[in-house]
């Protein structure tokens, strides 16, 4: 099952509980980014947003920590209606960032950035429960989708499979309703989209476009590209339901 996770960069900051109340009918996660000028340049929010917009939807939320110190603010997290975190395997200490975050109740991610190669998240694949493969380079919303990410997508998918773990496979950068079937193609199961949701004049339509776009096959060149990365096509794992469970 694929999910959609909008990303509350994108959206008006100072109608922020509006903009989550038009796509929440038909988003499966709140994606919320969480920078703090340092591990990327730019600041966003923090938990205090978050509990702020826990009182105004039941959504799963998503919490991305583009941040150097994790460690220091999960709890906060936690405690302000976080249903996931998911840290950077660059900032180190990933073992017991993942464990400490289950321990917490959440749901345990780890991100791995653009210029990092997929070998970094493999040894940690049996302790976690999703996945985040950049396409983008994290800091900024809006930025164009790197296609030379689809064959790390599949190589993720390609060991989560060996495995056989159950973890999400999600995919955060440039992702529309043309990029979408190509990073499913490759194996990924929650798309994480900004721009193309809440940069649109209607964000809960475009949140059904990426939806069947990413569940409807490829055209014959696309198809052949992403297979050329080693996707499996069916965009399923049979992983959390829309509260993250």
């Amino acid at each position: 099952m694929l999910r959609i996770a909008p990303s509350i960069l994108s959206a008006d900051f100072g109608y922020l509980a509006g903009a989550v109340d038009e796509v929440a009918p038909v988003a499966d996660w709140l994606h919320v980014d969480v920078m703090d000028g340092h591990f990327v340049p730019n600041i966003t929010v923090g938990p205090p947003v978050v509990e702020s917009l826990r009182r105004h939807s039941s959504l799963f939320f998503d919490c991305h920590l583009m941040i150097s110190e994790p460690a220091r603010y999960l709890q906060a997290f936690r405690h302000a209606g976080a249903g996931g975190c998911t840290v950077h395997v660059e900032v180190g200490d990933t073992a017991a960032l993942l464990a400490e975050t289950r321990a917490l109740g959440m749901q345990a991610g780890l991100a791995v950035d653009p210029d990092t190669p997929a070998d970094a998240v493999l040894p940690f694949l049996g302790e976690l429960d999703l996945v985040l493969v950049m396409t983008v380079h994290p800091g900024f919303g809006g930025q164009s989708f790197m296609a030379d990410m689809v064959p790390k997508i599949a190589a993720v998918r390609a060991e989560l499979d060996r495995l056989g773990s159950p973890a999400a496979l999600e995919v955060d950068g440039g992702i529309d309703e043309h990029t979408a079937p190509v990073v499913v193609a490759a194996g990924a199961t929650v798309l994480v989209a900004g721009s193309a949701i809440f940069g649109d004049a209607h964000p809960a339509e475009a949140v059904e476009r990426i939806r069947r776009s990413g569940t409807s096959p490829l055209p014959p060149r696309s198809a052949g590209a992403a297979a050329s990365g080693g996707g499996d096509g069916d965009g399923s794992s049979g992983i959390w339901d829309r509260d993250g469970s």
